[in-house]
Order: structure tokens, then sequence, then C-alpha cells
């Protein structure tokens, strides 16, 4: 299982090529198919920010992923979340994704759009931990066990 390449832009208008433009060694991805889905992703955001401060080489992003449209849609649609998401650190940790959504989800492995999905990845793709839904004890703890082997 790997991260697809795709090119796109944060909510802070900084174009990337993913996943070689992601911050980390081992990045965090919280991917979103549904606005419902922000209180879910919300769930792992405590813990994520505490592992960016614990974990030099740690990063997380959150990823809604959206049907490809044109330029104007995206932007209105961009537009909107910049104006919900006035923290400059939380627009750069954004990136919307406008994409081939079952390909997205192919290449990830990721069934159904549902549930939120979560992946930890490195720069060349590769995937090291997989799992869906809110934060749990057992999903948060799967995750620090995961990078901690990593990072030996």
């Amino acid at each position: 299982m790997y991260f697809p390449q795709i090119t796109s832009q944060n909510l802070a208008r900084e174009r990337l090529s993913l996943p070689a433009d992601f911050e980390g060694d081992y990045n965090l991805c919280l991917i979103a198919f549904q606005q419902w889905h922000q209180r879910l992703v919300d769930s792992w955001i405590p813990l994520a920010q505490q592992m960016e401060e614990t974990y030099p080489r740690f990063r997380y992003y959150e990823f809604p992923v959206i049907r490809r449209m044109n330029a104007l849609y995206r932007g209105f649609i961009d537009q909107g979340m910049r104006a919900g998401i006035p923290d400059p650190v939380a627009r750069h940790k954004t990136i919307t994704l406008y994409t081939d959504k079952a390909a997205f989800r192919q290449a990830l492995e990721i069934a159904g759009e549902d549930d939120i999905h979560v992946r930890l990845v490195d720069r060349a793709g590769v995937v090291y931990l997989a799992t869906a839904g809110a934060l749990t004890r057992e999903t948060g703890q799967a995750l620090l066990d995961t990078l901690e082997n990593l990072m030996r």
C-alpha cells in the first residue's frame, strides 16, 4: 500500500507534490470524505500535536478528499474552508485533494467513504499504519508503537 503521487495545494496556498513534499520523515494522514467527518479528524489532533512536539521527524496533515472539479469550484470550496480555519498552522496542514476518489481509495486500500481513514506514511509513500475512525486508546497506542519502532 502506497500513498499515491498527487499534486495539490494546502489552505495556505502552497503547492505540494505528495508524498515527496511531506515535511516529516513520517506523516500522519487524516483522510476525510464527508464534511461531518471533521469531528472524527479532530479526535486525532491533540495526540498528533503532542507527537509533533515529541518527535521532530513526525508531522500530521488533514486531507479533505473531493472529486475532481474545475478551478472555479475548487477556489470557492477552498475559500470557504479558509474562512472556517483562521489558524495559519491549521491552514498549512490542511490539503484539499481534488482527485479521482476511487483511484485514491484503491491506492490506500480504503473500501468506502463512510468513515475517516488514517495512514502513517513516509516521503516515498510507504504506508506503515492503516486504521479508520475516531481515535481510540488502541489506535493511539498502535500509532505510538509504530512510530517508536520506525524511529529506532
